[in-house]
């Protein structure tokens, strides 16, 4: 099994190359953000206590988060491999994912870190919310208050993996089929 960390900032890309490598390699794909949508979405009560965080471009609490990793490998451990985007997004996430993995004889790979220059991002994101529906991808005042969220926060979690020997970065500029060429050639590397 291969548990790969798919990692960037807000627009980067994460999203559209995770399913690219899920069909590519066939392993499973973990969106956290995708799993909150879907609450905030059906109106579970997981959702509306997500729906104020969210919508502030604030991240969701460690222990909420924590939890739904935890049931889904406990669920899918027996998978070729999970591709996790959005997750993890704090250090102490990264630290209470290694433990998860380790109680099912599993662990991180790698970390790819997809890098995008900030203003590339806020154009992105601001285009995909003309489609999206999201109010966070509506918002310049939230799309960059999320990226400072990132910036102070998330950004720091790559250390975390880099002492560990597995961190790679990767240029999220050009066209999809370049930024995952590159992702890709991080992965087989480990094969």
């Amino acid at each position: 099994m291969i548990n790969i960390v798919l990692f960037g900032a807000p627009g980067c890309g994460k999203g559209t190359q995770a399913q690219r490598l899920k069909e590519h390699y066939g392993i499973e794909h973990v969106s956290t953000g995708e799993v909150i949508r879907d609450e905030i979405r059906r109106g579970t009560q997981l959702g509306r206590s997500m729906e104020g965080y969210i919508s502030r471009g604030q991240l969701a609490p460690d222990e909420i988060v924590i939890g739904m990793i935890a049931s889904y490998i406990a669920d899918h451990k027996e998978a070729k491999g999970c591709i996790f985007d959005g997750f993890p997004r704090t250090t102490a996430q990264a630290e209470a994912f290694d433990e998860i993995l380790a109680q099912h004889g599993l662990k991180v790979d790698i970390m790819v870190d997809i890098h995008v220059p900030e203003e590339e991002l806020v154009r992105r994101i601001l285009l995909r919310g003309k489609d999206s529906g999201r109010a966070d991808d509506a918002s310049e005042e939230v799309i960059r208050g999320r990226l400072d969220v990132y910036h102070a926060q998330t950004a720091i979690v790559s250390d975390y993996y880099a002492a560990q020997g597995k961190y790679a970065s990767v240029n999220g500029t050009g066209t999809m089929d370049e930024v995952f060429a590159r992702i890709a050639d991080v992965i087989d590397a480990l094969q």
